[in-house]
């Protein structure tokens, strides 16, 4: 079996944006989760999401692997990007959908 660790690793490998958040997209638990999603929607590119609260794993594990104490989290090609403020900072600034969208190309993950 897999331990939380690799299984964040893999999870993080796997997908080329991936949000870790308190709820699901349809669902959000929490009103910077409801406000990465939002963001992430109006981007146009799909993306993975890990719910922490049916993870409390994942949960507990997450901060210390990305040294980032708090969710939401955005993982892009691998790397954090961080959570709600910058997210949204970035998609003010239109930086966020530029890198969403070369990531998908780059990594092919089109539909």
């Amino acid at each position: 079996m897999m331990s939380t660790f690799e299984t964040i690793q893999r999870q993080i490998t796997e997908n080329p944006i991936i949000l870790y958040m308190k709820g699901s997209p349809k669902l959000p638990s929490c009103g910077f989760s409801a406000q990465a999603v939002e963001v992430l929607t109006s981007c146009g590119e799909r993306f993975a999401y890990v719910d922490i609260l049916k993870n409390p794993g994942i949960r507990a594990e997450l901060p210390k692997y990305a040294n980032w104490p708090t969710f939401p989290q955005l993982w892009v090609d691998g790397e954090l990007l961080g959570g709600c403020d910058i997210i949204l900072e970035m998609f003010q600034k239109g930086e966020l959908q530029e890198l969403l969208k070369n990531v998908i190309q780059k990594t092919g993950a089109i539909d």
